[in-house]
């Protein structure tokens, strides 16, 4: 399988959602269709400290889905103890988040050989790095094409079509979404997956069934489609 594009950034309707057990859900799918795979996790907050370095847990969980080297340091350059936006973790640190830089790191990773490389966001579309960019603006300077992963809750419809919107408006293109049940018991979940279907102007990748196996390793990637993929 040839994809469209090398690079794509996965964008979450919020803290949550399941961008990273998505992401690796993907990374397993094209893994499995025979492509090399890398990942980065530009940003991190949230980690507890392991031989004397932080370390994240989706950042790991990234690590041991793709099947090319990289070392963590490349994978998840910036990284916070606190589970804290990551705008308030660097000011506590007296440190500086800027898109340009992440956006420097994520380029390293992307000019290595690869067939896929998912870029994988923090919280949601328009989570802060700083007082004057977003999560957002690391997205338009890279401009890979966007995975939308939605978290089926109760107000799922309104906060994945906001999202949409601020993707749109900011230039890049959707290239799917998916949809992860984060709500085992969410009343009328095929219903709101219907609307999103019709709502949403780009393919659904797949619809990942609540998996509460949050020890065992959890793999979607038997519910997602790369061939879909808009771009």
């Amino acid at each position: 399988m040839k994809l469209k594009s090398k690079t794509y950034f996965i964008a979450g309707t919020d803290t949550d959602a399941g961008k990273t057990l998505s992401a690796c859900g993907l990374l397993r799918r094209a893994d499995k269709e025979g492509l090399r795979t890398l990942a980065v996790k530009p940003v991190a907050a949230g980690a507890v400290e392991v031989d004397g370095k932080l370390r994240n847990d989706d950042a790991l969980n990234l690590s041991a889905a793709i099947n090319q080297p990289l070392s963590y340091e490349q994978l998840n350059p910036v990284v916070f103890a606190p589970p804290i936006a990551p705008h308030i973790a660097a000011a506590k640190e007296n440190r500086r988040i800027t898109a340009s830089q992440l956006a420097g790191y994520c380029r390293g990773v992307m000019m290595r050989p690869a067939d896929m490389v998912l870029v994988e966001g923090a919280g949601g579309w328009r989570v802060p790095l700083s007082g004057r960019e977003t999560m957002a603006d690391l997205a338009v300077a890279l401009q890979a094409p966007v995975i939308l992963v939605v978290g089926l809750k109760l107000g799922c419809i309104n906060h994945a079509l906001l999202t949409v919107e601020a993707i749109q408006r900011d230039g890049l293109v959707l290239a799917g979404w998916i949809a992860n049940q984060i709500d085992a018991h969410m009343s009328h979940a095929a219903e709101n997956i219907d609307t999103l279907t019709q709502l949403i102007p780009a393919p659904c990748l797949g619809v990942v069934p609540f998996l509460d196996d949050v020890e065992g390793g959890r793999d979607a990637s038997a519910f997602l489609n790369l061939s879909t993929l808009r771009v």
